[in-house]
């Protein structure tokens, strides 16, 4: 990338990991290869990100409608995450990285829980960057999750605010995204961060995310360079 000084770099970039399947298809390889595949580029981008001064990178890992794929796709994640967390905990120490879990965990195995107790409590300390990943992660429930909680805290209509409700969600504390990145050739957001992503530029790619590299984002960051964010000014 050229210099860093002569372009804008998102603080916050947040990334939907579409095309894994797809990837394994097209190269004769089973699912759970493919989510293998795109959970170590996640690694290479997660890197890139912080060298690049972003802050924070926040991915969908899992979503409220990933409940719905087979038993057995499910456990090969499962135990992808679970190897990830076991693994990756020390190098994420050394590198200054906070994770935060957007999402309910209490839908996965009760030791892939511990695993993910475990990793943010162990990272708690982190300041150079900030993982976040959305596992069990719904756009509409966090929404939801956020509304239930302003009322059983008896806040009265007149001072619901959408500061409040922003604090009430799970990114409460984080700024929004700058950048949301949609490898896979969709173009919809699929319930991710739809609160957040009110004023977040968008891009589209149709590289699936095992393939989407340095260069791929080097792209969407110069997108984002040359377009001018007005915020409805």
């Amino acid at each position: 990338m050229q210099n860093r000084k002569s372009i804008k770099i998102p603080q916050h970039i947040a990334i939907i990991l579409d095309g894994n399947r797809r990837w394994a298809r097209e190269h004769n390889l089973s699912i759970y290869e493919g989510h293998w595949r795109g959970m170590k580029n996640m690694g290479k981008i997660i890197k890139v990100c912080a060298d690049l001064g972003v802050k924070i990178l926040t991915v969908y890992a899992f979503s409220t409608e990933n409940q719905k794929r087979s038993e057995e796709e499910k456990q090969g994640l499962f135990k992808i995450f679970r190897h990830i967390l076991k693994t990756k905990r020390k190098e994420f120490k050394k590198n200054s990285v906070r994770i935060k879990i957007l999402g309910d965990i209490s839908y996965f195995p009760r030791d892939l829980q511990k695993e993910i107790i475990k990793t943010v409590e162990f990272l708690k300390e982190g300041k150079k960057f900030q993982l976040n990943v959305a596992l069990n992660y719904g756009g509409r429930v966090d929404i939801l999750q956020a509304v239930k909680k302003i009322i059983e805290s008896k806040v009265s209509a007149e001072n619901i605010t959408e500061d409040l409700i922003s604090k009430n969600l799970y990114t409460s504390g984080d700024s929004d995204p700058d950048l949301i990145i949609r490898p896979g050739g969709e173009m919809r957001l699929s319930n991710f961060l739809i609160w957040q992503a009110s004023y977040a530029e968008l891009y589209f790619t149709s590289k699936l995310w095992p393939e989407f590299d340095e260069k791929e984002l080097d792209k969407a960051i110069k997108e984002y360079d040359r377009r001018e964010r007005r915020f409805g000014r």
